[in-house]
């Protein structure tokens, strides 16, 4: 075995010695900066709502979409991290810059709820919904302060999972049985960072203050950048392979060119030019884009002696880009798990906050019920791990459940979150008539949403690692990066489906139901029937999964079928 690693560098720039680079003493330090992070975010997100709410005296409707449109722009700008990762930062310098950006918001938001100025008047009566709301300037400098946290989380989390396998060597036997770990411990560790957030910070921010609070997220990125940079010697680094949105634009421009031409009966007389050990074994799903590697003589070739990308390109990049497209219907029907989750931040918070959280002469802050949605993620990644994994190893020869399986089970459990949460908040409203909807605190226990936390949470611990781990695992080398960010838009996305079908619905039955079912005040809404509402939606997406699983064709590794290069455009012998 080699004393270096292929495709890595070290950070001078020479190929990386294998024992003094990678291994799990570095995948750690990534793996603390993604903690701290989540620590950050999660810290400033599970609790936003209630501070909009109470301070900022905004409607329950429009303090959930601000934070589902913040949680939703963070990870949609997980593209940007993606792509400049990719095509010039590379991952470290991309965690270290972004990691930076999302200290100096959280700095930033500490402050400003430090400064009376920029929040209005406290409200004296907050049933009389006559409180006065911040203005435009409050607001503006509010959202300067969350959209530079989501920036930095986005451009933190592209590159975070992507640079921790780069620091195992997929070629070798034991480091490839190291990384099978990395994912779970991976997910186990932002879920401890999450844990930290819906407890010690939240319980700070409520009981203490909200600028100190914010201010021990801002701290904590700062030790773990410097943390991070102590590994820089021990690192590997992979070169970047150029920016795959090029790459994909490349294949489909040819494609398009080309549309009208005939493709060779036999697939070895398309072009390729990739070394052997990095080819992709062609594949006949998506044919039409094939038809870029067709060879049409001097119409591809340049002056040089490599073809013009923009007029020729690879079987190899060709079918990089099938395996971007088959990651689609998958990345689709996953959407709608992210919406849901969305639901455990803003309205099942809200709904904690008007019921009884007492335990002795102890309150429990209302966010700190998501501690049960982090103990669910916990409990059913040790269950996964030390139970389930060695009994399905045992019985069916495999270490555990399939990407696509896991993912199959989040879904499912969170349909059954959403039916037990429309019936713990039907429960809830029948209080709220009986005792009046102005009522400060309910005569009714806030553990009756332990339910839905649950099994969400339990969901969330099988659809994270398993979208992950399908996500890393199914793209191109060359792609990692992207196809991260690719699994993190889905979260994006599902925060801002949740922030449009709020919108949606509010404007509905808000025209034919007195206030709707999302009521200014819950106690006058009908929260369960929304709840319902997402129940069905995501039945309907399950079985649609189902089918798109089946349909899902993965690439199969190149079993030493050779394709003869064809650099020069000269027809290659019969080897197929």
């Amino acid at each position: 075995m080699s004393w270096t690693v292929a495709d890595a560098v070290d950070y001078k720039g020479f190929p990386a010695d294998r024992s003094k680079t990678g291994g799990w003493v570095p995948a750690a330090l990534i793996l603390g900066i993604e903690m701290c992070e989540r620590l950050s975010t999660m810290g400033i997100a599970v609790n936003l709502v209630t501070y909009l709410d109470s301070t900022m005296h905004l409607p329950s409707s429009t303090s959930a979409n601000i934070v589902t449109d913040f949680m939703g722009t963070s990870f949609l700008l997980c593209m940007l991290g993606g792509f400049l990762a990719d095509s010039f930062l590379g991952r470290f310098k991309t965690i270290a810059i972004f990691a930076m950006i999302q200290a100096i918001g959280s700095g930033m938001l500490a402050t400003i709820t430090r400064l009376p100025q920029l929040q209005p008047p406290p409200c004296k009566n907050p049933a009389s919904q006559t409180c006065k709301q911040a203005n435009g300037f409050q607001m503006g400098i509010l959202y300067l302060a969350l959209y530079l946290i989501a920036l930095g989380t986005g451009g933190l989390k592209s590159s975070v999972s992507g640079f921790g396998t780069d620091q195992f060597d997929d070629k070798d036997e034991k480091e490839k049985s190291q990384m099978a770990y990395f994912f779970s411990r991976f997910f186990f560790l932002i879920s401890t960072g999450t844990l930290l957030a819906v407890t010690v910070l939240v319980y700070i921010q409520d009981e203490v203050s909200r600028s100190w609070g914010y201010g021990i997220c801002c701290i904590s990125m700062l030790i773990a950048i410097t943390v991070f940079f102590f590994g820089t010697k021990r690192y590997r680094y992979k070169k970047s392979a150029g920016s795959p949105i090029v790459h994909i634009s490349q294949v489909i421009v040819v494609a398009i060119r080309k549309r009208k031409m005939d493709l060779p009966f036999n697939p070895c007389l398309l072009y390729e030019d990739s070394a052997e050990s990095s080819r992709i074994p062609h594949t006949d799903q998506f044919r039409c884009l094939d038809k870029a590697a067709i060879v049409a003589g001097e119409f591809d070739k340049t002056a040089s002696s490599e073809p013009n990308p923009w007029k020729l390109c690879s079987v190899t990049r060709v079918e990089e880009v099938k395996m971007m497209v088959r990651l689609l219907p998958i990345w689709a029907t996953t959407i709608i798990f992210w919406t849901i989750y969305a639901q455990m931040m803003t309205f099942s918070v809200e709904q904690a906050s008007t019921m009884e959280r007492s335990i002795g002469n102890f309150q429990i802050p209302a966010g700190s019920l998501t501690v049960f949605f982090v103990a669910a993620i916990l409990i059913t990644l040790a269950v996964y791990d030390r139970c389930i994994m060695p009994v399905w190893k045992k019985w069916r020869g495999k270490p555990g459940f399939t990407s696509l399986q896991r993912i199959a089970i989040g879904l499912f459990l969170s349909i059954l979150g959403m039916f037990a949460a429309s019936l713990s908040e039907r429960r809830r409203l029948l209080v709220a008539k009986a005792v009046g909807g102005n009522t400060a605190t309910l005569p009714i226990s806030v553990f009756l949403l332990i339910p839905q936390f649950f099994l969400v949470g339990a969901g969330e611990a099988f659809i994270y690692t398993g979208q992950l781990d399908f996500f890393i695992t199914q793209s191109p080398k060359g792609m990692k990066t992207m196809s991260t960010g690719l699994f993190l838009s889905t979260l994006s996305l599902g925060f801002f489906v949740s922030s449009f079908l709020v919108s949606v619905v509010k404007r509905v039955t808000g025209r034919t139901v007195g206030q709707g079912w999302l009521a200014d005040n819950i106690n006058y809404g009908r929260l369960d029937y929304f709840y319902g509402l997402l129940a069905i939606l995501s039945v309907i997406n399950f079985a649609i999964f189902l089918i798109c699983a089946v349909w899902y064709k993965p690439q199969k590794p190149n079993g030493g079928m050779e394709m003869e290069t064809m650099a020069n455009g000269s027809c290659p012998e019969e080897k197929c």
